[in-house]
């Protein structure tokens, strides 16, 4: 750790997050990396290791070069006390400036590792669950309350800025930076794969990538595509990512008329492709911080419809960048998809404004500029502004 805290050319920040797949917040945490002025930022990663079955996709695809790290945290069980002296030792090791805590189990115990470590330590919520187990609920409960003990919090959506409130995080340690797709690897993807199979088929694919699990309200999208089908079998549902759902979901897409159409892929590193080859995505959930699937769907240029909810609707205005329908509501969500299933001039222009819309303020690169900005105020605070009392 650097004893002293004299303004640094170069920061060094740890970004820390227990993986539970490679979904909204691992791929968050990517696209900043990838978007980082490395000249000014060493961001190197540290993650838990809690078994075999453990999804460690992000620490695969992290890049290391320009001198950033991957650390890897063994964890036994859930939960670990002895996480914080390995995430002591890397920062130690390391010299690290500032750790970035993403996620209930990383904010407890990345707090208490920057408290005995006396450096700043932030906090990005990317949405908080809602009907979870006991134990869960009890890491929500201890993670929320110590949000107001960290030097900033930053969420990426006004909702979230309001739970802030809620949580009794105080304003001065709240800071807003809108959340960010990597739009030099979504380009990527598409001129890799222009159009998709909407270029080579006659099929129109509908389409979702998430975690497969309660909130996400997928019965309501699987029941309504079976509805969209009943119209027109040549529609097919794509189900892409994993979850505690899965099999659930699929023993009820079996009992339908449209189970052949129906799809679960489970998690795909080629997901971009398979994204710009939908005409139609589709998002039923019920909580979302600002969703990552949902960007990534209008960045590739393809038209969303959604329920209408906190979050979704920072991203979707009604008849202009996507269409909406009031949430549970699938005669009208079923309503949305047809209008633009059937209207491909609709769907353009959708698709279009929603382009740009995500061009104009929802870039990595201007999220990670500003990060960027929040990491040098906290590293070169004066030494007694920063917290340095001990925790646990």
């Amino acid at each position: 750790m650097r004893g002293k805290r004299e303004k640094v050319a170069q920061m060094r920040v740890l970004q820390f997050i227990t993986p539970a797949g490679f979904y909204g917040a691992e791929r968050w945490v990517l696209a900043l990396a990838n978007n980082i002025d490395k000249d000014q930022v060493v961001c190197d990663l540290a993650v838990t290791r809690e078994g075999p079955g453990q999804d460690l996709t992000l620490a695969e695809y992290y890049p290391t070069g320009s001198g950033q790290q991957v650390h890897y945290l063994d964890m036994k069980g859930r939960f670990d006390p002895a996480v914080i002296r390995q995430l002591c030792q890397v920062i130690r090791d390391r010299e690290i400036d500032v750790i970035h805590t993403h996620g209930y189990k990383s904010d407890i115990l990345g707090l208490i590792a920057a408290r005995r470590t006396g450096i700043p330590c932030v906090s990005t919520p990317h949405g908080f669950s809602g009907n979870v187990g006991l134990k869960m609920a009890l890491f929500v409960k201890v993670g929320t309350h110590l949000l107001r003990y960290f030097d900033q919090v930053v969420p990426l959506s006004d909702e979230l800025m309001g739970d802030m409130k809620r949580f009794g995080v105080p304003e001065a340690k709240t800071r807003f930076i809108r959340n960010g797709v990597d739009l030099l690897e979504i380009d990527g993807a598409v001129a890799a794969n222009p159009g998709g199979e909407k270029s080579t088929s006659e099929v129109q694919r509908i389409g979702f990538i998430g975690q497969i699990i309660p909130r996400k309200g997928l019965g309501d999208l699987i029941d309504v595509f079976d509805q969209l089908y009943a119209a027109n079998p040549a529609l097919e549902l794509d189900l892409i990512g994993e979850g505690r759902q899965r099999e659930e979901l699929e023993a009820r897409a079996q009992q339908l008329p449209s189970a052949r159409a129906i799809h679960f892929l489970g998690f795909r590193s080629d997901r971009l492709a398979l994204l710009s080859g939908l005409s139609l995505f589709v998002m039923t959930s019920s909580l979302e911080g600002i969703p990552r699937c949902m960007m990534e769907a209008m960045a590739v240029g393809v038209p969303v419809v959604a329920y209408d909810i906190p979050g979704v609707d920072q991203l979707v205005e009604h008849g202009k960048t996507g269409l909406l329908a009031p949430h549970g509501d699938k005669t009208a969500l079923a309503r949305c998809c047809e209008q633009i299933l059937q209207d491909p001039g609709l769907a353009r222009e959708l698709a279009t404004n929603a382009r740009r819309l995500i061009d104009e303020r929802y870039s990595a690169a201007r999220m990670a500029r500003e990060y960027e900005a929040l990491f040098s105020e906290l590293v070169n605070k004066p030494a007694n502004s920063v917290q340095n009392t001990q925790t646990g």
